[in-house]
Order: structure tokens, then C-alpha cells, then sequence
């Protein structure tokens, strides 16, 4: 490896380190981060994406750099834009700035970009070289690229476990499996989602509010999943859907029977169910119609599992605390399942650490999801 690419890659590691601070500020759009080197090499400015609708993380890099940037060279985790949305296209700033040199981590899928933002400086005598950490670049913006290819948003399921692998006691007693600093990151994670889903058995036996204690950057929908509609007429979510937004996913059949919840200002989505009850593929295709691009599924173990059999988990975020329940307590993931261990959902990547006297492990998996 040459010094050249050595500082290449110093460069685009420091951008996508940027980059990543847009977190739950930016979404739907991607999190981008950009660095500026002068004629002679000498760092001269930086900038990300900073929130939804404000400049674009080379624009601001540029504004930092000023005329230090004429002749010098540009390194972006994402191919700069070339269309008017609500800002105008980063491609004119990036002639404008005199740059010599583009350093991209990774095209663009966007349909109104999508290698046209490359082409326009190649056309201008920029040379620009792409793939420089397009693995990490990707990793970044699985939501992004998720919700562009596919049209549904990226599905986190989460759950807190004893050794033994259950959620709860025989009596359904589960407060707190996990401790104080787990259930704090799961709060932090709460406010950089747009949706925080649970099943009508959650509802009724936890009666949990799904905000985030602090507030994030965004204030996430609360669903609850019910295929009959027999939900509590009481609950903290009804009581605060006025505060914070609340949805009903139902049946046809359930719709009738949520008029309280209507009436309390909760949205009700009639969606088309089975006997696997409200279709999971149907429910994310209208959250990503909504441009939602994270959502979180907290439980319980019935609407996990119902996430699993759709093959529609991406992420897993599991708290594994050092307590033995015993007995015939539930488990995290219900559903069908898989009938052979062959078939089962796959992690690609898997962290584990310490928090607090718990273990968290956070678990990519890859796709195509579960068959039988």
C-alpha cells in the first residue's frame, strides 16, 4: 500500500466518521460526510449532512475550506447529488469550489442521481475515483439504500433476555429483565427511529408508553400490530396520542372495533390479514411510503416472531441479563419458525458488549430471511 492511498483512506475513514453525526436528523435522506484537502494536501474543511433539509455535507465542507479548496481535493461518502430537491444539486458547488480531485465512497442509487452526479464532474476534467470504503459507506446507509431499493424501511427488532432465554416469567412478570444502562440505550435508539411497533399482548400486558426518556432528534410513531382490534380502552399510548403520534395496524374485521382509539385521535391503518394475522410486508410498505426509514419492533414475542416469518428483521439488538428465571416462561421469538437449522436467519455481522452488568449484542443479518 502506497503513503498516497494510506492517506486517501485516512481521509474517507475521517468523512464517514462524520458522516454518522447526522444520525436521526437526517433520515429519509442519507447520512453524508465530506473532507476538503488544499492544492498541497493541508486539511481545510469538513462538514456533514446535519439534518433533513439543510445543506448537504459538502456544501458545508466548502464553506469552511473557502478559496482553500481551488486546486485541491474533495473526499464524500456518498456521490454528490445532481438534482434540485431541497437544496440545490451539490455538483454545482463542487465546480464551483475549483477542486481538481473527487474521492467518492459509493454511487448514489437514487433514480435522479444514480452516477449522473460522476458523470458531471468527469465532463467538467475532475477526476474522480470511486470505491474507497464503499463496504463501510454501505453499511452506513443500509436504511437509506434499504428504503430507495426496496420501498420499506429498516426493521430493528429488539428484546431483553435472561440466561435461560425468556422475556418473562410463567406469570408474564418482566420488569426489569434488563438493567438501568441497557434500557437507556434502547431510549437513545427510540429517538432516532420513525416508528416504535408492539403487538396488542405488549399493549395489554405492559401498557408501555414507546417514547424516548430523554428526547432524540425525532419523535418516533408509536404502532400497535392487532389483527382483532380487542385492544385496552385505557392506555398511556391512547392517552398521549394527542402529544405524540399513535397508529392502530388492524384488520378489516378489527377496524370497527377501535372507534375509542379514533376518537382519541390515534390513526387507524385497515390493512389485509391471514391466518398469520395484519400482513408485516403490507405494513412496512405503507411506513416506507411514509418515507419512514428505521422503525423498531419492541415485542412481543408473537409480532417479533411475525416479523421473523416475513423474513423482515434486518438488525436484532438482544440485552442478555445475568438472571435464571427457570419454568416455562415465553421466549423472545414465536411465529412458525424454521424446521431446520439450515434455514434459520443468518447473522453477518455480530458486536458484543458490556453495558452495565447486561450483555448487548447488536447482530446484522443477511438476506434473503427465513424460509421453511
Amino acid at each position: 500500500m502506497t503513503t498516497e492511498s494510506t492517506t486517501d483512506e485516512r481521509w474517507m475513514a475521517e468523512a464517514l466518521a462524520l458522516a454518522i453525526r447526522g444520525q436521526g436528523s437526517v433520515e429519509p435522506n442519507p447520512m453524508v460526510g465530506a473532507v476538503v484537502l488544499n492544492e498541497r494536501g493541508q486539511f481545510v474543511g469538513e462538514g456533514w449532512h446535519e439534518r433533513f433539509g439543510g445543506p448537504h455535507a459538502e456544501v458545508n465542507a466548502f464553506a469552511m475550506a473557502g478559496k482553500e479548496a481551488r486546486g485541491g481535493t474533495l473526499f464524500a461518502t456518498l456521490e454528490p447529488c445532481c438534482h434540485h430537491g431541497k437544496t440545490p444539486p451539490c455538483t454545482d458547488a463542487v465546480l464551483k469550489s475549483g477542486v481538481r480531485q473527487v474521492f467518492v465512497a459509493m454511487a448514489d442509487p437514487f433514480p435522479k442521481v444514480a452516477g449522473g452526479g460522476i458523470e458531471i464532474l468527469r465532463d467538467a476534467g475532475i477526476a474522480v475515483t470511486l470505491g474507497s470504503y464503499e463496504r463501510e459507506a454501505r453499511r452506513l446507509n443500509a436504511p437509506y439504500l434499504k428504503l430507495v431499493e426496496t420501498g420499506r424501511p429498516w426493521v430493528i427488532a429488539k428484546w431483553a433476555m435472561t440466561l435461560d432465554g425468556k422475556i418473562a416469567t410463567a406469570t408474564g412478570d418482566s420488569k426489569w429483565i434488563s438493567g438501568e444502562e441497557s434500557r437507556k440505550k434502547v431510549h437513545e435508539l427510540r429517538g432516532r427511529v420513525d416508528a416504535v411497533i408492539v403487538g396488542s399482548g405488549t399493549l395489554k400486558a405492559d401498557d408501555p408508553l414507546l417514547t424516548a426518556r430523554p428526547p432524540g432528534p425525532r419523535i418516533a410513531t408509536r404502532i400497535v400490530v392487532t389483527t382483532s382490534g380487542k385492544v385496552p380502552e385505557r392506555s398511556q399510548l391512547l392517552a398521549t396520542a394527542r402529544e405524540s403520534p399513535v397508529l392502530v395496524a388492524t384488520s378489516k374485521e378489527g377496524e370497527s372495533k377501535l372507534n375509542t382509539w379514533r376518537a382519541g385521535e390515534a390513526e387507524i391503518l385497515a390493512l389485509p390479514s391471514s391466518d398469520n394475522g395484519v400482513s408485516i410486508d403490507l405494513l412496512l410498505a405503507e411506513l416506507g411510503r411514509r418515507r419512514m426509514t428505521n422503525v423498531l419492533v419492541e415485542g412481543g414475542a408473537g409480532l417479533l416472531g411475525a416479523f421473523h416469518d416475513a423474513g423482515a428483521i434486518d438488525e436484532a439488538w438482544v440485552f442478555i441479563a445475568p438472571k435464571l428465571i427457570g419454568g416455562v416462561g415465553p421466549g423472545p421469538v414465536a411465529g412458525k419458525g424454521v424446521e431446520r437449522i439450515a434455514n434459520a436467519l443468518q447473522a453477518s455481522e455480530t458486536t458484543i458488549e458490556r453495558i452495565g452488568p447486561d450483555t448487548w449484542i447488536k447482530v446484522l443479518f443477511s438476506k434473503p430471511g427465513p424460509s421453511r
